[in-house]
């Protein structure tokens, strides 16, 4: 399997924009950035929580902590294409990201528990943490599938700066497994843009005067806990129409 990044450690800033905005935005972005390895990406995710949503329903709260469990693609697997199961961890304000990757049909069944024989890990520090939370929470399982196409960039002098802007957001809540590919309902208005600012510091004095000079700012925008509030209003109005049927 090829070289991949298995730990990280920054904050993430991010600003819903209109396409407008981010026209008005694009030539200082452009002069101060460049591509990154990988300048677009297909990125899949399964989500994975307890029956009752527990992580996310956590996650709503705002706490000083949280966490989350995913399995992550970049482009629709196949059964041997490398998929990324991994802990997003928030802590005060920073974002810890541990990944391990294998290829898809042997994540699916690492994570359902269900390897044929010994599951993989040992005494690797992050597969630990993997099997800590697929213990201690039990009953994980995929719930909310998650996809968008990605344009990344990286800072032309400072590549720890990293800028990723996110359309076609779409979920599900069926359907939960990375090979049945990219569809289902959109978590963004038409002509909405996410951008995310990723840095180990603060972030630089020229992204942040574009931003203010624009009228753009920081909002809470979590993908999975849109998706899990759409999820909750389809359930309501679900309910709603059994009631007066």
């Amino acid at each position: 399997m090829e070289n991949y990044q298995a730990v990280f450690k920054r904050k993430e800033l991010k600003y819903l924009l209109t396409e407008a905005q981010l026209a008005a935005l694009r030539p200082v972005l452009f002069s101060h950035t460049v591509p990154d390895a990988f300048a677009h990406s297909s990125i899949l995710n399964l989500y994975y929580d307890t029956p009752d949503f527990r992580m996310i329903r956590r996650s709503q709260e705002k706490p000083a902590y949280k966490e989350k469990l995913r399995l992550r693609s970049y482009g629709v697997p196949q059964e041997q294409t490398p998929v990324f199961p991994e802990i997003k961890k928030k802590a005060e304000g920073i974002v810890y990201k541990r990944r391990v990757g294998m290829p898809c049909r042997d994540a699916v069944l690492y994570l359902s528990r269900q390897c044929p024989g010994q599951c993989p890990g040992g005494d690797d520090q992050i597969f630990r943490e993997l099997d800590w939370m697929l213990s201690s929470y039990g009953s994980l399982a995929p719930r909310i599938f998650l996809s968008y196409e990605r344009d990344s960039r990286k800072g032309a002098e400072d590549p720890s700066l990293r800028l990723t802007l996110d359309r076609r957001m779409l979920w599900r809540a069926d359907a939960l497994d990375l090979r049945q590919g990219a569809w289902g309902s959109p978590l963004l208005a038409p002509g909405q843009v996410l951008l995310e600012v990723k840095i180990t510091n603060a972030a630089p004095l020229w992204l942040a005067r574009a931003l203010s000079e624009n009228g753009i700012f920081p909002t809470s925008f979590s993908k999975c806990g849109r998706a899990f509030e759409a999820l909750c209003k389809e359930k309501t109005d679900e309910t709603e129409i059994k009631r007066y049927a």
